[in-house]
């Protein structure tokens, strides 16, 4: 624990972050995971109710999926909006009643040669076969409805050209994913070879990670474990949740402190589903401060969800040691603890 809260600060005083030869080096085993997944929008189709009525369709869709204006009219004109009742064909300027219940078919991933444009991204370390990114909070990981560019997979393409030998398949050199609103260290392949064997390390929980949270309210314990299946949330198809015939999902958390009502805390997942923190702490009633997705009405404003990938630890894939490595709680959250917790 001391070592986490020395690094909340170590930044600012013109420490080094990056590999990590001593610490967080666990033994590479586990049981095999052979439902890994890292989820995306793919021929999605989802479920929206309306809880208050909008004066457009595009607009009501755009703020509700998270997506462009212009996005959310292409799909509307494409047909790809529906309600549950037969009408005529929507507009996007179709006003929006409250109650009112709509269909929407995502499309699929485009799978295309991707045009290498500079994106920017802190890199930890990089060598023949891989590098170890910082992804700053905001930038998409990957291609998706809504963010065909800008995003981190066209700024590796630009900034390691070796990667381009893989360009043409979908996410080539991406074997894990961040939220958007997540920030933190990724590994990325540069080839075939380890993007073959780090997917491979994923599947078999080989893969060590580490969260920094700061989560609303206290934990049932100091040191805890959830075990709670994750699937698609029912009553609204854009957030997971615990449901009895999800897939398997496990989080083990420790709590550094606990000051006015909010946790700083530890994550360690086990497994790797979609938004898999922010959904197991919301199930034990401590939503992730700034998680607007999982605790709409929590009253602290970020602009995004507390929550850092802080370490990572594989086995390099070619000369098979532990590759060990940390990162330091950006600024913007540094920034917000102290003006949400200094004394004055």
């Amino acid at each position: 624990m001391g070592e986490v809260l020395h690094l909340l600060q170590a930044e600012d005083r013109g420490e080094d972050e990056g590999q990590v030869t001593s610490a967080f080096q666990e033994p590479f085993s586990g049981d095999r995971n052979e439902d890994f997944d890292e989820d995306e929008f793919k021929g999605t189709s989802i479920s929206l109710e309306a809880a208050e009525d909008s004066p457009r369709l595009d607009l009501f869709l755009a703020r509700e999926l998270g997506i462009s204006r212009s996005y959310a009219k292409s799909l509307v004109i494409e047909g790809r909006v529906r309600t549950q009742k037969e009408e005529a064909r929507l507009k996007p300027s179709s006003k929006v009643r409250a109650g009112a219940s709509f269909a929407i078919s995502l499309p699929p991933p485009r799978e295309l040669e991707l045009e290498p444009e500079p994106v920017a991204f802190g890199v930890i370390y990089e060598d023949d076969d891989i590098a170890v990114v910082d992804k700053p909070a905001g930038l998409v990981v990957a291609p998706a409805p809504g963010h065909w560019r800008g995003t981190l997979l066209h700024g590796l393409l630009y900034r390691f050209p070796s990667m381009r030998v893989i360009n043409g398949t979908e996410r080539p050199g991406i074997v894990h994913r961040l939220d958007a609103g997540t920030s933190g260290l990724m590994v990325v392949a540069k080839n075939l070879h380890a993007q073959s064997f780090l997917m491979e390390s994923f599947r078999q929980r080989k893969v060590k990670k580490e969260y920094i949270a700061l989560v609303k309210g206290s934990l049932p314990r100091k040191e805890g474990s959830v075990d709670a299946p994750i699937g698609r949330d029912p009553r609204n198809r854009l957030r997971m949740a615990v449901v009895p015939r999800g897939k398997p999902a496990i989080t083990h958390y420790e709590v550094l402190w606990l000051r006015q009502g909010c946790s700083l805390t530890i994550c360690r997942p086990v497994t790797g589903r979609t938004h898999q923190i922010r959904v197991h702490m919301s199930h034990l009633g401590c939503p992730i401060v700034g998680d607007v997705l999982y605790s709409p009405k929590s009253g602290e404003y970020l602009g995004r969800p507390f929550l850092h990938a802080w370490r990572l630890a594989f086995l390099h894939p070619t000369r098979g040691e532990v590759m060990s490595f940390r990162s330091f709680l950006p600024l913007d959250l540094r920034q917000f603890l102290r003006g949400r917790f200094s004394t004055p």
